[in-house]
């Protein structure tokens, strides 16, 4: 079944146009207007300032519909713009060859990665998930958070937190080595880990929050928990998660995981497309910061693989189109019955 977007605006909540003032009250309408500041006419409102329609306000939630643009890319793109002018700058006499351990396909050897959107590499994906989180941190708007999540306030170690944790961005490795121990405890998927990004930026679109260094840890672990309940199918428990985090409870984990399904609005489906979007995305962030997923040779093993996995996908492209060729004639068929005279015996 395929996702269908729809625009369906009521006339209630549509902007619409100031309709044109007939002749006999054309002289009220000048006296009832307002001017604008520099007296050179009448002040017309622009269609950016009109209150835009829940529909389609919706729409700019990257976590819920697939044409909106993911936040976390956004955000890199800033700090991606300024290196690329940086290094214009500083080499604009020499033109660097790039990496030298990259590979590339030839006429002889096809280089291929293993990570596919159903399949995503582990590693890979942990890397550019935490990469993303890092530019969410780095490149915050603000540090709007909520006690839920605070991590002086609910640690999840018993070691004291340092008074400057609020003010100290973590670097990339240090999100890295986070999750990563989770997803290795609990043996999660990369499947998780894309799901996981989704409702963090869910969260902060929903409740209007910041990650910041304040409540990263406690975000990332809230996500986590919750995509694994949701996609995996076997579960972890949330006792399980304090056996991973030693000195963290399993009342404050349920209250916390409580607090981030409230916040959701307890939207949690997540479609297909919004999905594919994340993971490519993701991909996206990876070959603009260097993090290139392993490549491969392709072997003849992997080749007659995937040529078999081209054939059965044709195949059952060929009986969807056999049968919906038959649906079809029968529905002609009912429709020419429809059409014929009963006989009564």
């Amino acid at each position: 079944m395929g996702n269908t977007l729809s625009c369906c605006v009521s006339p209630e909540s549509s902007p619409k146009l100031p309709s044109r003032p007939a002749p006999e009250r054309l002289e009220e309408t000048h006296t009832s207007t307002d001017v604008s500041d520099d007296n050179t006419g009448p002040y017309l409102q622009h269609i950016s300032d009109r209150e835009v329609p829940d529909e389609l306000a919706l729409e700019s939630n990257p976590s819920d519909h697939a044409r909106a643009s993911t936040i976390f890319l956004c955000k890199s793109q800033t700090d991606f713009r300024d290196r690329r002018k940086s290094n214009h700058i500083n080499h604009i006499s020499h033109v660097s060859p790039g990496p030298l351990s990259k590979k590339y396909s030839s006429c002889s050897t096809i280089f291929i990665d293993d990570s596919t959107v159903s399949q995503p590499n582990l590693k890979s994906t942990i890397k550019c998930v935490t990469l993303a989180i890092y530019y969410h941190i780095k490149n915050r708007d603000s540090d709007r958070s909520m006690d839920i999540f605070d991590e002086k306030l609910h640690p999840l170690s018993r070691e004291p937190v340092p008074d400057e944790y609020c003010r100290l961005d973590p670097e990339h490795k240090v999100i890295y080595r986070f999750v990563r121990t989770l997803f290795s405890a609990a043996q999660l998927t990369a499947e998780c880990a894309i799901v996981t990004l989704v409702y963090l930026e869910r969260l902060l679109t929903y409740a209007e929050l910041d990650i910041c260094p304040s409540n990263w840890k406690r975000i990332i672990l809230g996500a986590i928990l919750l995509a694994s309940k949701v996609w995996d199918d076997q579960a972890v428990w949330n006792v399980d998660y304090c056996q991973i985090l030693k000195d963290i409870t399993v009342e404050d984990m349920n209250e916390m995981e409580r607090h981030f399904l409230e916040l959701l609005q307890f939207n949690i489906n997540v479609p297909a497309s919004v999905y594919a979007k994340y993971y490519f995305d993701l991909r996206q962030l990876a070959d603009d910061n260097n993090l290139s997923f392993p490549l491969e040779a392709l072997s003849n093993q992997r080749a007659q693989k995937l040529e078999a996995i081209s054939r059965l996908c044709e195949d059952k492209y060929k009986d969807l189109s056999r049968s919906a060729m038959r649906r079809s004639l029968s529905a002609d068929n009912l429709i020419g019955i429809r059409h014929s005279n009963a006989i009564l015996s």
